[in-house]
């Protein structure tokens, strides 16, 4: 994935972020957009901490973030995205999850960790979105997939 993302913005916030997709506690999972390219990339953030609702579960003594909601972190940073990028005319309309491809978790992802989600659109045709996405954390890639995404009224 390309590390050149151009910067449109400072940094969006939590507030921000409820503005453009309808995810709410406990299951909006970015706290921030700190790069964007309207329409082609962006990086999302994650703050884990220990009071992740999550944790109490997953695993008792040993917290682990699941793999699964690292990758909704991903698609909620896609559809941040593809919200911001439509501007006027995201009106009522909502992003769904339609596939994911070759999900690979290569490093597990603890409380304490910052979790900078990098996404590129691949494609879109019409409503329908590809996304490559990677989860860093340090620098270092812990989790990848590609997903598609659908664009369609509420």
């Amino acid at each position: 994935m390309s590390e050149e993302i151009t910067k449109d913005l400072a940094a969006i916030g939590v507030e921000e972020i409820m503005e453009l997709i309808p995810h709410r506690y406990p299951m909006l999972l970015i706290d921030q957009l700190t790069e964007i390219e309207p329409a082609e990339a962006a990086v999302g953030i994650k703050c884990v901490t220990m009071n992740e609702e999550f944790f109490q579960g997953h695993f008792p003594g040993k917290p682990v973030m699941p793999g699964v909601l690292i990758v909704e972190a991903m698609a909620q940073t896609a559809a941040a995205l593809v919200m911001y990028s439509l501007k006027d005319e995201a009106g009522k309309k909502l992003v769904y999850f339609m596939s994911i491809d070759g999900a690979k978790f290569r490093k597990p992802v603890v409380p304490g960790d910052r979790l900078e989600l990098h996404i590129r659109k691949d494609r879109n045709r019409g409503p329908v979105w590809r996304f490559t996405a990677e989860g860093k954390v340090n620098g270092k890639v812990v989790a990848e997939a590609t997903y598609t995404a659908m664009i369609a009224d509420e």
